[in-house]
C-alpha cells in the first residue's frame, strides 16, 4: 500500500473540505438505497477509507448485502459476492489453472492458463463466511493479509483497493465453523447491524414494495478514492491519542500490569498490537469524516467497541457469569484514563 505518510499537516488541512465533500456525496448515495443505519454506514466507510476489512453481524433481512453492493456501486469498484457453503473449495475463491490448447500456424500447444476467481475484485462480499470449512477460509485469509493469492506455486497480486466485507448470522450456529482468531484479527471492525426503528421500518416497507431498488450511480473514480485513503494515513495522530489507544489495548490483556479488574477476572486473551493500530487509524478517518484535521481520544472511544469486541476472548468464568466481550470493552472504557 502506498500511503502518503510524508504529507504535511497544512496540506491535509487544505484538502479537508474536499474530503468532507466527497464522503458526504457517498453518504448521500448510500442513503438513497439504505434507510437509517447511520452508524453502520459510517463504520463501513471508515473501513473502506482505511483499506480495512469489516465483519457484519445481523439477522437476515437487515440489508447487509444491499449495503455492501451500494457501497461498491458508489465507489465504482469491481464487486464480487462469494456465498460461503460447506462444500465451497479454495479454488472457488482464488481461481484455478486450466489446461488450454492453442493452435497457431498449424501447431497445437498446450499451456496451463490461470482463471481468476471472484477474489479478484475491489470489494468482496463473503456472505455467511462461517459456513465454509477452515481450509476454504484460509484461502481468503491470504488475500486479506498479503493482498495476493498463490495458485499452482505462482503468486498473483490483487488490485487496490481491496476490501473484504464478511457477514455472519448470529442466530444459526448449526453447520458453521468458528472463525480462527488469526482471521478475526484481520477484520478492523465487527459491526453489529441493529433492527430499524418503527418509522424506519415503515419507510423500508414503502420503498421496497413500490418496485425494484436501483443501486446508486458511481460517485468517485478509483484514483480519487486512493487519494482520499492516502489522506487518512497522512493525518498526524497526536501523541496523546496514540498513548490512549495503546493503553486501551494493553489493559485488555489479563497478564499486563495495566489490565483492569474485569479483564483479569474474565479474559483469556486480550487484543494484540493490531488493535492499537486500528484504533488510531480509525480515529483518523472518523475525524476527517466529521470535518476535523486531527483525531482525539474521543474518536478512539467511539470506535473501541467494534474494533476490540472480536479481539477479546472471554474465559470460562465469563461464560459462567454471562459476561460477553461487549461488557468487557465497556469496563475498559470506564476504567482506562485518558
Amino acid at each position: 500500500m502506498a500511503h502518503a505518510a510524508g504529507e504535511s499537516v497544512s496540506v491535509a488541512s487544505e484538502r479537508l473540505g474536499e474530503f468532507v465533500r466527497c464522503v458526504g456525496t457517498m453518504r448521500t448515495a448510500l442513503h438513497e438505497v439504505i434507510v437509517g443505519q447511520d452508524a453502520t454506514i459510517d463504520r463501513l466507510l471508515i473501513c473502506a477509507l482505511t483499506g480495512s476489512h469489516a465483519l457484519l453481524l445481523g439477522v437476515p433481512g437487515l440489508a447487509k448485502t444491499l449495503m455492501v453492493k451500494a457501497l461498491a456501486a458508489g465507489f465504482n469498484w469491481k464487486f464480487s459476492r462469494i456465498q460461503f457453503t460447506p462444500d465451497l473449495m479454495p479454488a472457488d475463491i482464488t481461481g484455478y489453472e486450466l489446461l488450454q490448447t492453442d493452435s497457431a500456424g498449424g501447431v497445437s500447444t498446450r499451456n496451463m492458463v490461470f482463471r481468476p476467481g471472484p477474489v479478484f475484485g475491489n470489494l468482496i462480499l463473503a456472505d455467511e463466511i462461517n459456513r465454509a470449512a477452515p481450509k476454504t477460509q484460509s484461502a481468503l485469509l491470504e488475500a486479506m493479509a498479503e493482498l495476493h493469492v498463490t495458485v499452482g506455486g505462482k503468486t498473483y497480486d490483487l488490485e487496490e483497493p481491496f476490501v473484504v466485507v464478511a457477514t455472519q448470522n448470529p442466530i444459526e450456529q448449526e453447520g458453521t465453523y468458528p472463525l480462527p482468531e488469526a482471521q478475526l484479527d484481520r477484520f478492523m471492525m465487527e459491526i453489529h447491524v441493529a433492527y430499524p426503528s418503527p418509522d424506519e421500518e415503515e419507510e423500508i416497507v414503502a420503498k421496497t414494495t413500490a418496485g425494484p431498488l436501483e443501486l446508486p450511480d458511481a460517485r468517485m473514480a478509483r484514483e480519487d478514492f486512493l487519494a482520499l485513503r492516502d489522506l487518512v494515513y497522512a493525518v498526524p495522530a497526536p501523541k496523546s491519542v496514540v498513548k490512549f489507544a495503546v493503553r486501551l489495548a494493553g489493559a485488555s490483556r489479563p497478564d499486563d500490569p495495566r489490565a483492569v479488574e474485569e479483564v483479569r477476572k474474565y479474559v483469556q486473551w486480550g487484543a494484540g498490537p493490531r488493535a492499537s493500530q486500528f484504533l488510531v487509524l480509525g480515529a483518523k478517518a472518523r475525524a476527517l469524516l466529521e470535518g476535523r484535521a486531527a483525531p482525539t481520544t474521543g474518536d478512539v472511544k467511539a470506535l473501541a467497541l467494534p474494533i476490540l469486541r472480536h479481539r477479546i476472548i472471554p474465559n470460562y468464568h465469563a461464560v459462567g457469569d454471562g459476561v460477553g466481550s461487549d461488557r468487557i470493552v465497556e469496563a475498559l472504557l470506564a476504567s482506562v484514563e485518558v
